[in-house]
């Protein structure tokens, strides 16, 4: 039995098909703050309602298990900057609950999602797996996530020995249908529905639209290595099967895209037009923001991992659904 926490998030409810389909018996934990149980609505599965931030849920939730693959996290880069609170307890009391119900039960084998945000401004683009981990600035609500992950990783690396494998991965710009309404692809296509356009304020930056209807920008310039959700869930079973203990891998691609060249693209799947106006006010582009993201994936090819879906297929796919 696999217990996989967050299994209905979106990264979580893939990967749990994935697991089901290859023949595995999978229980999710998951409180629902932001999972759908319509995700696995037709998957066979068992699931317990639970906070992963309470240790006795996550020990009992885990009895009989022979793996953990913890996923359980707050994202969405709104959630960051919102609530940098919850966004880290469910970080660090949800990891130390994980590793206690491993060594309580003897669970042998742990699977820790991590995050591209550990990188923050990473020295090097593509980004191995080597850079250094890096908190610029512990005021700034935007590292609460980037902390949880980073705090999440040092303690399965350090408690390790006590598995036969642990394994980190560092997924990258997961997208696709369902994926939430907290990131750029979603608001992007949320702002055409409502505007019919995408709007610049002059050449930066980019206004989107968030679930609230509120204002949100994005520098043009930044860039991000998008991946669609069925090549990161084919990586993510990759490493689980062929990764080796102890070892930390990037999940995602190369291909790494101007947000402009997004809009761009999203603008003209919707045979919109995208506008340029004059700045009316002060930008909020996200203190902190990273400006550019791209992994070096190296290591996850090595065991076999191929990107399938380019970036074209998968913005079809993603946006004909938000614009169901």
């Amino acid at each position: 039995m696999i217990l996989v926490t967050g299994g209905y998030g979106f990264i979580g409810s893939a990967l749990v098909k994935a697991l089901v389909a290859s023949g595995q018996k999978v229980r999710v934990l998951d409180d629902c703050f932001r999972g759908k149980s319509s995700r696995l609505a037709d998957v066979e599965h068992q699931f317990i309602s639970g906070d992963i931030c309470k240790r006795d849920t996550v020990i009992e939730a885990s009895r009989d298990c022979d793996e953990i693959i913890h996923l359980a996290f707050i994202n969405g880069t709104e959630n960051f900057y919102s609530m940098p609170g919850a966004v880290l307890d469910v970080g660090v009391k949800g990891i130390c609950n994980v590793l206690d119900a491993s060594f309580v039960n003897g669970i042998p084998n742990l699977l820790l999602a991590s995050s591209s945000e550990v990188y923050q401004t990473p020295p090097e683009v593509p980004t191995t797996e080597k850079v250094p981990l890096v908190i610029p600035d512990p005021y700034n609500a935007r590292y609460s996530y980037a902390a949880g992950k980073i705090i999440s990783e040092m303690m399965c690396i350090h408690k390790m020995d006590e598995f036969e494998k642990m394994i980190i991965v560092r997924p990258h710009n997961i997208y696709g249908p369902d994926m939430g309404n907290e990131h750029v692809i979603p608001q992007m296509a949320e702002r055409i529905k409502v505007d019919g356009e995408l709007v610049f304020l002059g050449q930066e930056p980019l206004e989107t639209m968030n679930k609230n209807g509120a204002r949100v920008f994005w520098g043009v310039t930044q860039t991000r290595s998008f991946c669609y959700i069925s090549d990161a869930v084919a990586g993510l079973m990759i490493a689980r099967e062929k990764g080796i203990h102890g070892q930390i891998y990037n999940i995602g691609n190369e291909d790494e895209i101007p947000i402009l060249d997004l809009a761009r693209k999203i603008a003209s799947i919707a045979g919109k037009p995208i506008k340029v106006r004059s700045m009316d006010g002060p930008a909020i582009v996200g203190e902190g923001g990273t400006l550019r993201r791209c992994p070096d994936i190296s290591k996850i090819t090595e065991l076999g991992y191929r990107q399938t879906v380019s970036l074209d297929r998968g913005l079809h796919e993603t946006l004909e659904w938000y614009w169901r």
